[in-house]
């Protein structure tokens, strides 16, 4: 099959076939514990031993936060990619999102960008397809049923109806369905046939029977 998978705050990863996967939040839940790592290293005095060990429990506790979310992340990509044959994704300029000051911090510890990456090599290591779509597509803009694009459409809203088809529209599911179609779109310009039940298949003919 062919998935296509939109990456958000709320739901780390939002698939074309309706399942959400729950953002962890890691950092969330590790604030208070750094908060307290961090005012314990600031009252020791420079140069100290004490310092030295307070530095050491911080770095252990960053160490802890990025091990849980890369093994999340191993575990989530792991499974897109064995249950596919190919996955469709946005390309992602998270250095220019980042610039976001509000989102900013929840936009690190989603680390959209290690999730696509390990999607990458796993892909390749299977000799399946991860497919990125350009960055600018309208994906959530755009009704996935008729193809009708509104001229706005603001991150508050979830939920919205087509005023062309009059479909209900998921926000996050009719972005990574269209995800989808695009991705078929380019998978088909490099040659490969994608059939209308969604599988996907090298194009060439059938060796005659002996």
């Amino acid at each position: 099959t062919v998935l296509g998978v939109d990456v958000g705050l709320t739901h780390l990863a939002i698939d074309s076939e309706g399942n959400k996967r729950a953002n962890p939040r890691f950092l969330k839940r590790a604030q208070s514990n750094l908060r307290r790592k961090q005012k314990a290293l600031s009252r020791c005095q420079k140069g100290s031993k004490g310092r030295a060990k307070a530095r050491l429990k911080l770095a252990k506790v960053h160490e802890r936060l990025a091990n849980a979310r890369a093994d999340f992340q191993h575990n989530l990509s792991r499974q897109l990619i064995d249950e596919n044959q190919a996955v469709v994704v946005e390309t992602l300029k998270v250095k220019n999102l980042l610039k976001n000051r509000k989102l900013s911090k929840h936009i690190a510890d989603a680390s959209w960008f290690s999730l696509i990456q390990k999607l990458d090599y796993k892909a390749k290591a299977q000799g399946k397809h991860l497919v990125k779509i350009d960055q600018w597509f309208a994906s959530s803009k755009t009704c996935s049923c008729c193809g009708h694009k509104v001229d706005a459409l603001p991150l508050s809203v979830r939920n919205w109806s087509c005023p062309s088809c009059t479909a209900e529209l998921d926000r996050d599911i009719n972005a990574a369905i269209n995800i989808r179609q695009q991705g078929v779109i380019k998978l088909r310009a490099e040659g490969l046939s994608v059939p209308a039940n969604g599988g996907l298949r090298k194009p060439g003919h059938v060796p005659a029977a002996a």
